[in-house]
């Protein structure tokens, strides 16, 4: 299992909209707006690395609203 915080820039005023449509996708565990340079942070996972950019690119990015994400994998050192 594969985990990563996906960290979301939305266009001015779309952060709750985006956050609560994004948290009715399959592997999202959590979405939450937020303050400072990002306005929605995504904890996702998928069984592999391919299958969790398969989600942020035809799942996630295809929310209305969002300007630009950064996916974040969860490493454990």
């Amino acid at each position: 299992m594969v985990q990563a915080y996906i960290l979301i820039q939305t266009e001015v005023g779309k952060a709750s909209i985006v956050a609560e449509t994004i948290s009715k996708i399959p592997g999202v565990i959590q979405a939450e707006d937020v303050t400072g340079p990002y306005d929605v942070i995504v904890r996702a996972q998928a069984d592999t690395v391919d299958e969790l950019g398969r989600m942020v690119v035809a799942k996630v990015q295809q929310v209305d609203g969002i300007t630009r994400t950064l996916t974040c994998p969860i490493v454990h050192l």
